[in-house]
């Protein structure tokens, strides 16, 4: 564990997942028991784990953004691990995984979809998944679910995107001067700017200190910074742009989940993505349930920590796992 992170508020044993040389840390909670790990599943039906009773554990993948890590989703993962078994990849350059350089890691959407792919058929080769993701980890959960549309059960998205934003909606300026500017390029790797910029701006509550220490811990060096910067950059705005053809693939992909039950938690207050991108989703998904709060800012977990928790542990109570709806599965 970096320091500034108080183990009460990541009470949690990482483990690690190796590919071509990097380690991936990454939570693997569950009922008490249960039979967890890369070294394979006590499955049940479908691909389904089973618990210490005998009774069907189904896998919750929680995916973030940037600049956060798996610290964002702590007080998720505790309201449902009793249940559920809970897994959470830290990205490559994010949190306690390895923060390579650009000579040693391909910092792009396409690699993240690619680490993700890879780290699930290890931990979870089989059976239905239900994903939740927030920010960038949106777009990415969507590309893998693009790639698995048989696999997905349901799908929980907080403040992120998985589309070409509408011409309307411009990139804010702060995220345009950080993608597009050296001087910004300078500040985020030497100054923490945008891991240390976000507590500040990314929760419309006041972030106490240790909080804000713990977001910025893995990110405690200009080298420990590349991944903050690189994920802006990679922010596709035109055709020819990196990652432009990889979230193409993903929008095209969202009727596919026409039918999978869909929770849409958004904070209003949002600067990057506003209510407008929430409205997307609802037209793309007509079927989804959608909780908006006014109150609350991009980092919406934060903002939203008690409402949330228990929001969408009733969600996944009244859409229990049984089988992949077939519109998915047969697309």
């Amino acid at each position: 564990m970096p320091p500034k992170v108080p183990p009460a508020l990541y009470p949690f044993e990482g483990r690690v997942f190796e590919r071509g040389g990097l380690r991936l840390h990454y939570l693997d909670e569950g009922p008490d028991g249960s039979d967890q790990g890369p070294d394979g599943l006590d499955a049940g039906p479908g691909g389904l784990a089973e618990g210490p009773s005998g009774a069907i554990v189904e896998t919750v993948v929680m995916v973030h953004g940037n600049p956060t890590w798996s610290f964002y989703y702590r007080d998720l993962v505790g309201a449902l691990r009793d249940r559920y078994r809970v897994l959470v990849p830290d990205h490559i350059g994010c949190g306690l995984s390895d923060k390579p350089d650009d000579a040693e890691y391909a910092y792009t959407l396409s690699s993240r979809i690619d680490d993700l792919e890879a780290w699930l058929a290890q931990v979870v080769p089989e059976g239905p998944i239900t994903l939740v993701a927030h920010d960038w980890g949106g777009m990415i959960a969507m590309g893998w679910a693009a790639r698995h549309p048989d696999r997905v059960a349901r799908i929980v998205l907080m403040n992120t995107a998985a589309f070409h934003l509408p011409d309307d909606m411009r990139m804010p300026p702060t995220l345009a001067f950080v993608r597009n500017t050296r001087l910004a390029s300078w500040l985020v790797r030497h100054a923490n700017l945008f891991a240390r910029g976000a507590t500040w701006m990314a929760s419309a509550k006041w972030m106490p200190k240790t909080l804000r220490d713990a977001y910025c811990a893995p990110y405690d060096s200009p080298e420990n910074r590349i991944a903050t910067l690189r994920f802006v950059q990679d922010i596709p705005l035109a055709p020819g742009d990196t990652a432009w053809e990889a979230v193409s693939a993903v929008e095209a992909a969202l009727p596919r989940f026409a039918e999978t039950p869909t929770l849409l938690l958004w904070g209003e207050r949002d600067f990057v993505f506003r209510p407008g991108v929430c409205d997307v989703f609802e037209r793309a998904w007509p079927h989804a349930e959608t909780r908006r709060f006014p109150r609350a800012g991009h980092y919406v977990l934060e903002d939203a920590a008690d409402e949330i928790p228990p929001i969408v542990r009733d969600f996944l109570a009244r859409h229990p796992v049984t089988a992949v709806p077939d519109a998915v599965a047969g697309s």
